[in-house]
């Protein structure tokens, strides 16, 4: 019997309406910088909804450590790359609450290849998921934004984007980008109070960087000489959300120049 308790509890916490606490949506929340991010917004009463693509089970896992956290929330699937799909999600995630609603567009991808060695498919899955799949995850969040009178919206960038990396052409072009979008997106939106911010994690240690991740003595581009801490990455990312009066700004979270 005890089990079975246990499932209807775990059921009832996921899908308890939270009648006018916050929500934030998190893509690519099934591990790395996601499920840290959803984790803390858990902690500190948040409906967090998990966002996944492919691996589901990564993706329960992280809402389990939310639920465990005393947080409540859900998980839903969407391929970014494709505009319906985040229409229907963001759609489905807008009803968990009446509360503000907010979003953190991580979901992401990399590559390792010079440039003359690209393959259009390469170039244009990269493109597709890291920019493209920002912008229709703006677009489609932006309405319901407007009807709650504003909200956040925090976009993970890269240094990369700026300086650009050999071998990720492809990687930081997709990041340049989304610095265009987040600062045109924040001069359009601003006037119905909705905030975009750029967040810039630095190296952290997730699938996205195993094999690139620097050792030793890789951070003499640092001034600290040390990459950053993920615990201040997230709570960046969770103080940044809930400004009210900050937007269109790159918040850079390690000691390299921009």
């Amino acid at each position: 019997m005890e089990p079975l308790l246990s499932s209807i509890r775990s059921v009832k916490d996921r899908t308890t309406k939270s009648s006018d606490r916050p929500a934030i949506l998190i893509t690519g929340a099934s591990g790395g910088i996601g499920r840290a991010v959803s984790q803390a917004f858990g902690k500190i009463g948040w409906y967090v909804g998990v966002h996944y693509y492919r691996n589901k089970p990564a993706a329960e896992v992280t809402l389990d450590r939310v639920l465990e956290g005393g947080g409540i929330g859900d998980s839903y699937h969407a391929d970014i790359r494709e505009a319906e799909s985040v229409r229907r999600m963001i759609d489905k995630f807008s009803g968990c609450t009446s509360g503000p609603l907010a979003l953190v567009c991580n979901a992401g991808i990399g590559q390792s290849d010079l440039l003359v060695r690209h393959s259009d498919e390469i170039w244009d899955n990269v493109i597709a998921t890291n920019l493209t799949g920002t912008f229709h995850c703006l677009r489609a969040m932006a309405p319901f934004l407007l009807a709650r009178g504003g909200g956040s919206i925090i976009v993970i960038g890269s240094h990369t984007g700026f300086h650009g990396a050999t071998g990720q052409s492809a990687y930081a072009t997709s990041k340049a980008g989304l610095i265009g979008l987040v600062r045109s997106a924040a001069l359009e939106w601003g006037p119905q109070n909705i905030r975009l911010n750029l967040v810039l994690p630095g190296w952290q240690k997730t699938d996205l960087t195993e094999g690139f991740f620097p050792e030793g003595q890789g951070w003499l581009d640092h001034a600290l000489h040390r990459p950053a801490s993920l615990d201040e990455v997230v709570d960046t990312i969770v103080h940044v959300a809930q400004l009210k009066d900050v937007s269109g700004q790159v918040w850079n979270c390690d000691s390299r120049h921009l």
